[in-house]
């Protein structure tokens, strides 16, 4: 892949044109920067792994949901063209083809950390003999806090039930024989493996499949976090064999700040006995407005609903799911494998004594994350961050010392990953 790499612009811009992909950029909107020049530009935005951008269709979504609540008020339940007692349904189909499921298997509702909660209410069942969580160590505090909250729930000390999987590989990622390991130590004690789709402190993409596979030989109950994963990479959540997954979908899924999230249960699940905290909107909606004072699930993923759907929440998320579907996830993985190769052959070849690459190098172990440090620890690492902002050049900073750099596929483009480079080379000169 490396080898038809160029550091220049009429090479990127080349490789850009060619882009079967290129046109998607038009469809979001790509914050201002004012340049040296007091003109305003595109910043060039490598954030879509924090909070993915706007697309346009969003606020005539929004509107139009907004103008049927001011004509139809109540009735905009049953009429108009997207009838909000459906309306999660919407958003159903696409979002099954971006995760790998089949479309009972999969619901947008809540937020992340009420989609884990409600989760291992159903999957963490702990006993005296196997009442262990395991999860990544430095785990996201969405996970951390929760899981510990859950082995406290159930009566257990986290000091005993809470086992983290400690990095073994040079740049604090985590090879799958770490994880044999400690399933084979601590196996017959865990009841239930809470992983990453995609660490977020390195970018490293973790084999949802292998490690499904692996937990259940040991017994144990298999849940995954793809807030970094959804819309990142083309997952086969369905036959991964996972038994559940959660995710948001603010980041790579573009749907805004604080978006609804999403849940995958495998159909295997879909009409099992599974305690759960129920709640009305879970209720088979055959016999929903009855009102009995039973609760029945809807068999799948959408039994596990509190609910009714926020309509104004999922409108974003329903736009860009249908940008998703035209676009493909295969080949935006395509696209976002050359992308991010690109960004990490500039970092190699022009810029090796400024920064280093934590995420593996392997493309099928990452997406399109790239982790960086730069030579010289935390302080130059800083500076760097803040520089490549005031120029318009837009990652995040996760401590101690991570610059996360992520080309999105969907509006991302080669010269924005020379600019970067440029600009990080500049930076080293000045001092």
């Amino acid at each position: 892949m490396s080898a038809s790499f160029e550091a220049t612009l009429d090479w990127a811009q080349a490789r850009d044109a060619a882009d079967p992909l290129r046109a998607f950029r038009d469809e979001f909107l790509i914050p201002p920067h004012e340049g040296h020049d007091s003109r305003p530009s595109d910043s060039v935005y490598f954030c879509g792994n924090s909070l993915g951008l706007q697309p346009r269709a969003v606020r005539e979504a929004v509107n139009a949901e907004l103008d049927y609540w001011g004509e139809l008020a109540v009735e905009g339940h049953f009429k108009g063209r997207l009838p909000w007692m459906d309306y999660h349904e919407f958003v159903r189909d696409d979002l099954a083809a971006v995760v790998g499921a089949r479309p009972a298997e999969v619901v947008a509702m809540n937020t992340l950390g009420v989609n884990l909660h409600l989760m291992m209410v159903s999957f963490y069942r702990p006993t005296p003999e196997r009442h262990a969580i395991l999860i990544e160590a430095g785990a996201f505090p969405t996970d951390r806090y929760a899981v510990e909250s859950q082995v406290r729930f159930h009566g257990f000390s986290p000091a005993l039930s809470l086992i983290e999987l400690e990095a073994d590989e040079p740049n604090g990622t985590t090879s799958m024989q770490a994880i044999e390991r400690a399933l084979a130590e601590h196996g017959e004690q865990i009841a239930l493996v809470l992983l990453p789709g995609v660490q977020y402190r390195t970018g490293q993409a973790f084999d949802l499949k292998a490690i499904s596979a692996l937990g259940h030989r040991h017994g144990c109950t298999v849940g995954f976090d793809l807030a970094h994963a959804v819309g990142n990479l083309p997952l086969q959540l369905h036959d991964s064999g996972a038994d559940f997954a959660i995710w948001c979908s603010y980041k790579y899924l573009n749907s805004g700040p604080g978006a609804i999230g999403g849940a995958f249960v495998h159909e295997r699940h879909a009409t099992a006995a599974l305690p759960r905290f129920a709640g009305w909107w879970g209720h088979d909606k055959t016999t929903r407005f009855q009102m009995g004072p039973e609760f029945h699930p809807t068999p799948g993923a959408d039994g596990w609903q509190l609910s009714n759907p926020p309509i104004l929440a999922l409108a974003p998320l329903r736009v860009s799911l249908e940008i998703f579907r035209r676009a493909g996830m295969d080949r935006l993985r395509e696209k976002s494998l050359q992308l991010t190769g690109y960004l990490e052959w500039l970092v190699q070849t022009q810029l090796a004594d400024v920064l280093q690459v934590v995420t593996p190098a392997e493309p099928d172990r990452r997406g399109a994350q790239l982790s960086i440090r730069v030579t010289g620890g935390r302080e130059r690492g800083r500076a760097l961050f803040e520089y490549l902002m005031a120029h318009g050049i837009i990652g995040d900073w996760r401590e101690p010392d991570v610059i996360r750099i992520s080309p999105a596929p969907l509006y991302n483009r080669f010269a924005d990953c020379l600019a970067f480079a440029e600009a990080v080379r500049e930076w080293s000169r000045s001092v």
